[in-house]
């Protein structure tokens, strides 16, 4: 063996470092589905369970959610739901806790799950206040028209 096998065995350490890939990582993708019957739940699990690399999918008839589970891509998942002719898109709610701002207009809906509200960037301001900039005026010691009644 000698110096044939070191250098064989060196160089097949070397082939075998560049052709290392990065592993995917598992992900989970949870979609908004209209299903109206078991059959339509069926028909959705049986699509998502045939994309590549998914490990596992779980289906919510009550939610209208179906979630995939394994080394997929969410573009890819969403493609093969809209294939089955449904009203698809990416699952809209987290919890209430998660949001800065759960009740704003855009967060806030009457269809979501309980304790849960739509994602909404954290840039979504509240245009109304509780209390008005006028009313802070009023009693403030800046002003010299203020009221003095203390």
């Amino acid at each position: 063996m000698g110096i044939e096998g070191t250098l064989e065995y060196f160089s097949h350490l070397l082939s075998s470092a560049k052709k290392k890939k990065k592993k995917k990582q598992t992900q989970t993708v949870a979609l908004k589905i209209r299903m109206d019957c078991e059959g339509c739940a069926r028909k959705v699990k049986h699509v998502l369970s045939g994309v590549k690399g998914a490990k596992s999918v779980d289906v919510d008839l009550k939610q209208q959610k179906a979630t995939v589970t394994g080394y997929v891509e969410p573009k890819k998942v969403l493609k093969a739901a809209k294939s089955t002719k449904k009203k698809v898109e990416l699952w809209p709610y987290v919890p209430y806790t998660m949001v800065a701002n759960p009740y704003v207009s855009q967060a806030y809906d009457k269809k979501a799950p309980p304790n849960m509200v739509r994602k909404v960037p954290d840039t979504a301001n509240i245009s109304e206040t509780t209390v008005d900039n006028r009313y802070i005026e009023i009693f403030s010691d800046e002003n010299p028209n203020a009221c003095s009644i203390m």
